[in-house]
């Protein structure tokens, strides 16, 4: 005769009272991007990229561009966020972009800077027409997204940054062909090469084209006295 075991009485688990507590309400305001332009990359942030082999490009290059270089990512400058308001339980928040222009880029502008060529040619636009300190520091913005070493940066991508610069934020278009006037005169013939490089420029950066007024004012704000900054359209005018 098999003897059952006896199972203590099931006891049911009262329910235990809540202790949460309600978590604040966070309130995401992203930064308002500028005026859309075309061909600009509609990512927030432009990917700083290195290359495994760094490709020269120069004036006197005629090779054509290869149809695809490896490339590897550095890693993408993150973006923070910044407490706005803190009001009870809520709390707004802004995202501050991070940007790509480091010391270098600085660096490599003051060298070319001191090219007799290009304080000519700065010398020579007395009105800004296409080198006043919103062109300029947008040089040096493209300078950060080439992806090029610092000390490989020469006279001709000064001028290549310099003219899609001005093709970027200009409504007139004229001035930026004062470009070709200095540098070939008369010589229609290396126009095609100059236009051939700007293309493979524009390509290096990943048609991220476009500089934030924000980015802007941050890069003059890196050295504020720079004689570069003076160069103001509405102070001549």
């Amino acid at each position: 005769m098999a003897s059952g075991q006896a199972h203590p009485p099931f006891e049911e688990e009262s329910p235990q009272p809540s202790t949460s507590v309600q978590s604040p309400q966070v309130v995401a305001d992203d930064e308002v991007p500028g005026p859309s332009v075309p061909w600009v990359d509609p990512s927030p942030q432009p990917q700083s990229l290195g290359m495994k082999k760094k490709r020269e490009w120069s004036e006197e290059s005629e090779e054509e561009p290869e149809e695809e270089l490896e490339l590897e990512r550095t890693p993408e400058p993150k973006d923070t966020w910044v407490v706005e308001m803190l009001c009870g339980l809520k709390m707004k928040l802004t995202r501050k972009r991070a940007s790509s222009v480091l010391p270098e880029h600085h660096e490599a502008f003051n060298r070319l800077l001191e090219d007799p060529v290009i304080q000519k040619f700065l010398a020579w636009d007395k009105d800004l027409r296409v080198s006043d300190k919103y062109l300029l520091a947008m040089v040096i913005a493209y300078f950060s997204r080439a992806g090029l070493f610092s000390w490989q940066y020469q006279r001709i991508h000064f001028f290549l940054a310099l003219y899609l610069a001005s093709d970027m934020e200009e409504d007139n278009q004229a001035p930026k062909q004062d470009i070709f006037s200095f540098l070939y005169g008369k010589d229609y013939s290396r126009r095609p090469l100059f236009h051939k490089l700007r293309y493979q420029l524009i390509c290096s950066m990943r048609w991220r084209m476009w500089v934030s007024p924000e980015e802007m004012e941050e890069i003059q704000a890196y050295d504020p006295e720079h004689w570069v900054w003076a160069r103001d359209r509405a102070l001549i005018s």
